[in-house]
């Protein structure tokens, strides 16, 4: 049973290594545009991100893999379950292996779907297939990731995260360089490369979590195949997964009701959720340690922890908020400027920028309270809140939308973080008093 105090240090000890580990997640895609942007045709360009789009979307769904597994850990790890920490990792290793080798076996069926669901032209097609059936081979390292992530997380070994990061992507860049610039194998190389980063974070985040296959438990099968834990484990992610999925549906409406208001307001709201979305990564490490310390003291019955678990990583995460919301007020501008060159659209930005200058502080509590109640594996209180702050968003749609226009679009997606806040916040006391049951 872990008896480290939960303190300030111990907080940013776990952040920092996951809000560095975000910040590289954005150039990976850049270097890939870059490098194929030098073939100096546009197809290449397009057919790489296609395809990248398609099996982001595939494997965003085992996002709840990653979720899942640093609850349970970390509620294994505080009940002093080292065991239960093994086993837990095989059983979503398992369910790694198994979910990628069905997606390489139906990868004709994956593609043809996508296409017909984001049709191109001939060339980017066969460009973008040729990326494909390279890349999908990578289908069980890359979702295996996300367990060995989890894991990483639960065990406070965020350094092995942003170690795992930093690999990947550096493997992936100098196999870019070499193979499209150097070898000239175009995007097929892309492809290649990428997969090799993969599989070599595979192997290193086997190596980091290598304390879990110590000894005999992680083929201990009659633990690893208990059937009340694994039905523990089933409820958990499906209940993360159907979440995720409702608040993906939320944001996609925003883009497809934007994109209704004309084609200046529809780029002048990608511009500032790009702003969103580095918003988000930033505050992540926070929610990331909201998990493992919460899921811990929830393990280990320790109601104050799990207390000054919530209120330390929350205080940090307020702080990086209003730091990011002075930002965006002082340099806004400058940043819409460097996003976009048309006149037009960087007027339209300007006018909604105070919206996503107040984003950060409306959002974090719904993202922090998002990690508490991961952590303490609520999952079904998360879904359910999930389920209420979507329907409310979607009741103020037609109100705000008409009368306000884009201005009333934003202020819906307000409304939505601010729905999620509320309706985690009042399920809080009755998660608070499980530590003492």
């Amino acid at each position: 049973m872990t008896t480290e105090p939960i303190t300030h240090r111990r907080v940013l000890v776990i952040a920092v290594p996951i809000v560095l580990s975000n910040a590289t997640i954005p150039i990976l895609g850049a270097v890939d545009t870059a490098v194929v942007g030098q073939l100096g045709t546009a197809a290449p360009i397009g057919a790489v991100g296609l395809g990248a789009i398609v099996l982001t979307s595939i494997y965003w769904v085992f996002g709840f893999l990653r979720m899942g597994t640093t609850g349970l850990v970390a509620q294994a790890r505080g009940a002093g379950d080292a065991a239960e920490t093994g086993a837990l990792l095989m059983r979503a290793l398992m369910i790694a292996t198994a979910a990628g080798l069905v997606f390489v076996a139906a990868q004709t069926l994956v593609f043809a779907g996508a296409f017909r669901l984001a049709p191109a032209s001939p060339e980017v097609e066969a460009l973008a297939r040729d990326y494909l059936v390279i890349r999908i081979w990578g289908a069980p390292a890359t979702i295996a990731i996300y367990a060995l992530t989890g894991w990483l997380i639960a065990m406070e070994r965020t350094r092995g995260v942003l170690a795992l990061q930093l690999v990947m992507n550096g493997v992936n860049i100098v196999l870019d360089l070499w193979f499209v610039l150097g070898l000239g194998w175009g995007v097929p190389g892309v492809a290649a490369a990428t997969l090799i980063a993969e599989c070599s974070g595979l192997v290193l985040g086997l190596w980091l979590c290598r304390a879990a296959f110590a000894g005999d438990q992680w083929r201990a099968w009659s633990r690893i195949f208990d059937r009340a834990k694994m039905r523990t484990m089933a409820s958990v992610n499906g209940d993360i997964l159907v979440r995720s999925v409702i608040l993906q549906a939320s944001f996609t409406s925003f883009l497809f009701l934007g994109a209704g208001l004309g084609d200046i307001t529809l780029a002048a709201n990608q511009v500032l959720l790009q702003f969103l979305a580095i918003t988000a990564y930033a505050l992540d490490g926070f929610a990331f340690a909201a998990e493992a310390v919460v899921g811990q003291a929830l393990g280990a019955r320790r109601r104050g922890d799990l207390r000054r678990g919530a209120i330390l990583t929350s205080q940090w995460a307020f702080g990086g908020a209003a730091l990011l919301t002075l930002a965006l007020f002082g340099f806004g501008p400058a940043l819409i400027d460097l996003m976009a060159t048309s006149p037009d659209v960087r007027a339209e930005a300007r006018a909604y920028l105070p919206w996503m200058t107040v984003a950060p502080i409306v959002g974090v509590g719904a993202w922090m309270l998002d990690g508490v109640f991961i952590g303490a594996t609520r999952t079904r209180e998360l879904r359910n809140a999930m389920i209420v702050s979507v329907a409310i968003y979607a009741v103020s749609l037609p109100i705000l939308l008409p009368t306000f226009g884009n201005h009333g679009l934003w202020a819906a997606l307000m409304v939505l973080n601010l729905a999620r806040t509320v309706t985690l916040a009042v399920r809080y006391p009755q998660l608070e008093a499980t530590a003492d049951a």
